[in-house]
């Protein structure tokens, strides 16, 4: 028999949250620009880090790993946390880690002390996360509210990952590495405080039991697939190292689903992957974020290997295109009352797939207008576009005490596919450059990287235009 942990509270019938819409946006949005700032800020910092804590290589590559692989692991669990624990306690239980974690990595004496604090902080935000999608759709009703408010949440979390950059240059600059970690302290405390006041609890579902077994099952499964990804940038696709954990994590999930198909009480229903809307909605963000990702390290790298601009100085560079997914984001609601879901998350996709191709024309001795900016704002601009009507459709499709579960699936989606992408288009740069490092040899690795993400979206394309559905379905 399947594990079971009871929830000892008893949860009462589905009822609209009293908490006051602004403060559920505001908590949702702050919530989820941290999360996704850190996946992105410490990038700049790496080398401070290692010279101050004396970290190796490899040790170094972890700093980045520990988060991704705890985020994309826990999610779903943390998801399907919120339907049953409550949205207000899982949103101030995860906050409250990821600040924690923080302020411990931000002290940190030793390498590993700073490795644990970074998973700590991936678990944290794997809590936290699918809480402010459902903050967010439970205080504000369904209709263009509602999408108004969900282009504003894509917004801000697509403007934490593309201002990461810019504010771990910044912080490292002027201060000191610590500070891309101590500055979520003093924000997550003053949210914390803000929250525990002004959010009211709310629930959905009959008394419910938690699926343990599915919850394990589920977590190393994603983890395992997440560590495998990972060791394809220091061993390789065929390695024994890349292989186990893949294969390993492929064989968990699948077993997931097998003790989930049996479970009274899953922690994830597979009714939920039969609603057309969820599950195309999902395979879509998982293929564009797989493409999308990637771009920002990219740049990033190429600014600085290439162009030979500071970390600032590529922060600065990568303004216009992290204001571009900002306001495609924010756009997008508009834009989708007219042309319609469906067809929004389309044109966004092609926009975007318009700026790959233009990018991978790239040159070593390349102009910021038309080898960074310009080619930048199209990728993201296009990428905001399409983000929000995905995940309006996959709210949507979901039933209300699911609506943590869909939107852990829809983080879970975006970053495990970017974590696949980064390591995938990451061994095609590789391959192409040959061990180079001169100038010309990163560029012509980096110009395929982008040739390869941009196919790769017009697969994705093919696959909205084939399996989306065409309206947005009723909540069931």
């Amino acid at each position: 028999m399947t594990a079971m942990a009871d929830v000892r509270t008893p949860v009462p019938p589905l009822e609209r949250t009293r908490t006051p819409a602004w403060a559920a946006v505001l908590a949702a949005c702050v919530g989820q620009f941290l999360v996704v700032l850190d996946v992105s800020v410490v990038n700049v910092a790496l080398p401070s880090m290692r010279s101050d804590l004396g970290m190796s290589s490899a040790g170094l590559q972890w700093v980045l790993n520990a988060y991704s692989i705890a985020f994309a692991g826990f999610m779903l669990l943390g998801g399907r946390a919120a339907d049953i624990y409550g949205r207000k306690r899982m949103f101030l239980t995860g906050l409250g880690l990821f600040t924690a974690a923080s302020l411990a990595g931000g002290l940190a004496q030793e390498g590993w002390q700073l490795l644990a604090a970074r998973a700590a902080q991936g678990l944290g935000a794997a809590v936290l996360a699918p809480a402010t999608l459902t903050l967010l759709t439970a205080a504000v009703p369904e209709g263009p509210a509602r999408t108004k408010a969900i282009g504003t949440w894509m917004a801000v979390g697509a403007g934490g990952g593309a201002a990461g950059g810019l504010i771990g240059g910044v912080l490292t600059d002027l201060l000191s590495w610590r500070w891309v970690l101590l500055i979520n302290v003093p924000i997550g405390a003053l949210v914390l405080a803000g929250a525990a006041v002004r959010l009211v609890e709310g629930r959905t579902g009959d008394r419910q039991r938690i699926d343990l077994l599915g919850a394990v099952l589920v977590t190393a499964g994603l983890a395992s697939v997440a560590y495998g990804i990972v060791q394809t940038e220091e061993s390789g696709w065929t390695a024994t190292a890349t292989l186990a954990p893949l294969l390993g994590g492929v064989a968990l999930l699948g077993v997931f689903v097998a003790v989930e198909a049996r479970t009274a009480e899953p922690l994830m229903p597979l009714r939920v992957l039969g609603a057309r809307a969820v599950t195309s909605a999902n395979a879509a963000t998982c293929v564009i974020g797989s493409a999308t990702f990637s771009m920002w390290y990219f740049m990033t790298v190429y600014a600085q290997a290439v162009l030979g601009y500071t970390p600032l100085e590529a922060g600065l560079a990568l303004l216009p295109t992290s204001l571009a997914v900002v306001l495609g984001s924010k756009c997008a609601p508009r834009v989708m009352a007219v042309t319609g879901a469906k067809n929004l998350a389309l044109i966004g996709t092609v926009i975007a797939a318009a700026g790959f191709g233009w990018q991978s024309t790239m040159g070593a001795d390349g102009s910021y207008l038309t080898s960074v900016c310009l080619p930048g704002v199209l990728m993201m601009g296009g990428t905001g576009l399409a983000a929000t009507p995905l995940a309006s459709l996959a709210i949507a499709g979901a039933a209300p005490g699911e609506a943590g579960l869909v939107s852990g699936l829809i983080g879970t989606s975006r970053t495990m596919g970017g974590a696949l992408g980064l390591a995938a288009l990451s061994t095609v740069a590789a391959a192409r450059t040959a061990g180079g490092t001169g100038a010309e040899e990163l560029t012509a690795g980096f110009a395929l990287a982008f040739r390869t993400a941009g196919t790769v979206l017009l697969g994705g394309l093919l696959l909205m235009a084939l399996w989306l559905p065409r309206h947005r379905p009723d909540p069931r």
